[in-house]
Formats: structure tokens, C-alpha cells, sequence
């Protein structure tokens, strides 16, 4: 038997800054030896549609689920079975069994060996349901991803969910409040294995369970690694967990500042983001240890106009951080933001991700304080006057973080570079290819 995994592209043309999927390194590490696998990541590379297969997998976002429905269709034309799984199949499940043979929803290792069992036998069930695992003695076959041509990072995850309950975020909508972690002893030994390599942990928050975490630095102490990660602005106020990551090898974290505004920040209920003091000591914090900033904004709750844009580049170039997204507010299918703008009737296209005529960075709906278009060039502006060469240089000039060393300094240039590129490549591009949509199968179970 053969499996084709595929990791879809969004849009057209070759991603700067693709990572490796992680999830197929852990699907491998759970197919029997008597399976061959295969793995095409359209972010880098072309599929051969015309490759003999026995079953085709897919990981499907949002943003992605429309290509991935194309995707699905050649191979549906050629009677090849296909299963989807990840977040979009989760939240979406009717929807996406209109192109799938089959979807998982939830976790995929642990069903996954009933799927391959199945599929084997013809007799591959509709749907698939994780029951969400002890995430001990996973099995992760980096196999597949080896000389593929992601940036040099190499993806380690040490737990999943996350406690809080932010109203866009479909991390909630997905695991609930539910947070687990794996024994520190595997990370340890994964990285090992792994050798010297820049570490990107990629739970949605590490410290979700921060006992665990510090638990996980003290073992990285000795590991002489560099890493990078997600949390929440919370950590900011807790030194000594600063000090445990500092000396673990973290030189760098992404944060989601979210907004400047405080009713906004009630609004995503978010309120505790500001709970630990001012935005600037809790940056200050991070610097005096040497960890660089990724900071992130969301534009479009009610509260903002015209002029959060500005205020929000100011405070990111005057923070110096390290690098920074400026996104239109997304309402993801699963959410209650979703939920709250389609009772509204202030979505634009619905549903957006699968529409011909949405373009990347535009406005998905129609915000209170602005029209869509001004929140659509309000973004592609801050995102643009943030990674202009000025601000890049005035940046750099953080020499607490930025450039506390030559690999501080050398991750910070390439990685403004990358983002400065792929800022102008994705935006006002279509979803998916120019091919039209059409639903393949019985949406139900």
C-alpha cells in the first residue's frame, strides 16, 4: 500500500517561509512498516497528480481548505480515496465531507492506524473521532521531511491547547479548555536526536501549563540549544521562568499584544493581557534576559478607527521588537467571533475561505469604526512601514535583544528579510487556483 501525504498551499507560488509539518512526521511515526509513504508540500513543491497512489492525506487550515477541496478533486476523479484532517475538517466537518472520502476530527495519531487498517480493506469509515490522548510516547519519523527546502528551524512540540478562552482564537474552539503536555524525558530526548539545531517549540502556549515548563527549561539547561516559542504577555511577569528560558537557549518569543485599546481586549476576552502591568515593562522584562519580541496585532474589533494603525506601528518600532504581524481580524469558522458577525450579518463573503472572489489580506467583514477597505489598507500599511529598511535598522539597535550576540543579530536580519518579502507576495492574492470548487461527495457522515 501507498500514502501521498499532501500539504496544500493557500495561493500560487512558493511560500518564503514555509516550516516542516510537523503532523506527518508524527502520522509516519504511527503507519505500519509495511506502508509506503510519501510527502508533498505544495508551499515548496509541485504534486505529481499522475504518482500511483492508494490513498491520499491532507492537513487543511481555513485558509488552505479551498485549495485543498481542488486538491481532493483529481484525485477523486481517478477513484484514489481521500482523507482530510486538522482544524478546518474539525469545525467544519459537514462542509468538508462534501470533497473527502473521509475526515478525522481531532488529533489524527491516535486514529490514524484504524484509517490506514481501513483503507486497506476498502471500507474506510466517513468519519473519524480522537478521543484527545495522553500525548506520552508519541512517535515522531522525520523521515519524509528530510532534504526538503523549509527554513532551518526544526519543529518540537511540547504540549497542546491552551487555558485561555479568546473569542477569534480556534485553538479553544478546537481542544476547548483542555491543555496536556508530553514527558519532559521524550522532548529531551527528541532534541537530542535531533542534534544542534534552532528549537521551534510549537504548542500554541508552552507555558500553558507553567509548572511543566519549567520543568522542560530546567532540562534544556544543559542541552547548549537556541529555541523559540508561543505564549501569552503573562509570562512578562514571572522572573524567574524569564531567567529559566534565558539560560535554556530561548532567544526569542511570540506574544499576542493584540490591541493597544483596553475595550478591545474586553471585547476578545482578553482583559488579563494588561492584568500584569504596561505593555513596556513587560517588554523591558524580556529584553533585560536577552529574549527577543514577535509581537502580534489584531485590527477591526469595534473600538478601533482609522488612526490604530499608526498608534500600533509606533508602539511596535518604539518597542523595537523583533519582528511583528498587523492582521485584519479573522472570524474563524468554530469561534465565537464567527458565530457573533454571521448573527450580525456583517460578513462580507460567507464563507470567505472558500469564495473565488476573496483576495488575502482584505477585509472578511464589515467593521464598526471603519469601512472594510480603510481595514484592509490600514494592514498592508503597518505591515509594510514596519518591515521598511529604516525601521528594520532602527530595530536592530535593540542591543539588549536584537543584537545581544552575532546569532541574535543574525536570525533578526534574516528573518526581517523573509517577512519583508513575503508581506508583498501574499497580498491581494486569491485563495486556492483558478479552477472552480465542486462539492465531490455525500456531506453526510
Amino acid at each position: 500500500m501507498k500514502i501521498t501525504f499532501i500539504r496544500p498551499n493557500m495561493m500560487n507560488g512558493v511560500a518564503g517561509d514555509a516550516l516542516e509539518p510537523l503532523v506527518f512526521a508524527l502520522l509516519s511515526g504511527v503507519t505500519p512498516d509495511d506502508v509506503e509513504c510519501n510527502l508533498y508540500d505544495e508551499r515548496i513543491e509541485s504534486i505529481p497528480f499522475d504518482e500511483p497512489t492508494d490513498l491520499v492525506a491532507m492537513t487543511v487550515d481555513t485558509f488552505s481548505a479551498r485549495r485543498s477541496y481542488q486538491i481532493a478533486g483529481h484525485f477523486h476523479r481517478k477513484k484514489i480515496p481521500v482523507v482530510m484532517g486538522g482544524y478546518h475538517p474539525t469545525l467544519c466537518p459537514e462542509e468538508a465531507l462534501s470533497f473527502a472520502t473521509s475526515i478525522v476530527v481531532g488529533d489524527g495519531e491516535e486514529v490514524w492506524p484504524d484509517v490506514v487498517e481501513d483503507a486497506k480493506q476498502n471500507a474506510l469509515k466517513r468519519v473519524y473521532k480522537s478521543p484527545f490522548p495522553s500525548l506520552a510516547g508519541l512517535r515522531v519519523d522525520r523521515r519524509l521531511l528530510a532534504g526538503k527546502k523549509y527554513r532551518p528551524l526544526k519543529l518540537v512540540q511540547f504540549g497542546r491547547g491552551c487555558p485561555h478562552t479568546c473569542d477569534f482564537c480556534s485553538i479553544h474552539a478546537f481542544y476547548d479548555r483542555q491543555t496536556r503536555q508530553r514527558p519532559v524525558s521524550e522532548v529531551v530526548g527528541e532534541i537530542e536526536h535531533l542534534g544542534r539545531n534552532f528549537i521551534f517549540f510549537t504548542d500554541d502556549n508552552l507555558f500553558s501549563n507553567r509548572a511543566a515548563a519549567k520543568d522542560l527549561m530546567r532540562a534544556l539547561k544543559s542541552m547548549n540549544i537556541h529555541w523559540t516559542c508561543q505564549a501569552s504577555l503573562d509570562i512578562g511577569e514571572d522572573h524567574d521562568l524569564l531567567q529559566q528560558m534565558a539560560a535554556s537557549g530561548c532567544i526569542s518569543v511570540t506574544v499576542g499584544f493584540e490591541s493597544l485599546n483596553p475595550d478591545n481586549l474586553a471585547l476578545m476576552r482578553k482583559s488579563w493581557n494588561q492584568a500584569y502591568g504596561r505593555y513596556e515593562d513587560l517588554i523591558s522584562r524580556f529584553y533585560d534576559h536577552g529574549i527577543m519580541i514577535y509581537g502580534t496585532f489584531i485590527f477591526g474589533y469595534d473600538n478601533d478607527t482609522p488612526d490604530c494603525f499608526r498608534r500600533s506601528v509606533e508602539f511596535a518600532i518604539r518597542s523595537r521588537l523583533f519582528l511583528a504581524n498587523f492582521n485584519p481580524l479573522t472570524p474563524t469558522p468554530g469561534t465565537p467571533l464567527y458565530a457573533r458577525l454571521q448573527k450580525e450579518q456583517r460578513l462580507i463573503l460567507d464563507p470567505w475561505w472558500l469564495s473565488a472572489d476573496y483576495r488575502y489580506g482584505e477585509s472578511m467583514f464589515y467593521p464598526a469604526g471603519m469601512t472594510a477597505d480603510q481595514l484592509a489598507e490600514g494592514c498592508y500599511w503597518a505591515r509594510t512601514e514596519f518591515n521598511k529598511y529604516g525601521s528594520i535598522f532602527a530595530r536592530a539597535l535593540n542591543r539588549s535583544a536584537n543584537m545581544r550576540s552575532l546569532y541574535h543579530g543574525g536570525i533578526y536580519l534574516a528573518a526581517n528579510l523573509v517577512s519583508r518579502k513575503e508581506i508583498h507576495r501574499k497580498q491581494g492574492e486569491p485563495l486556492g487556483a483558478p479552477e472552480p470548487l465542486v462539492p465531490l461527495m455525500d456531506s453526510e457522515p
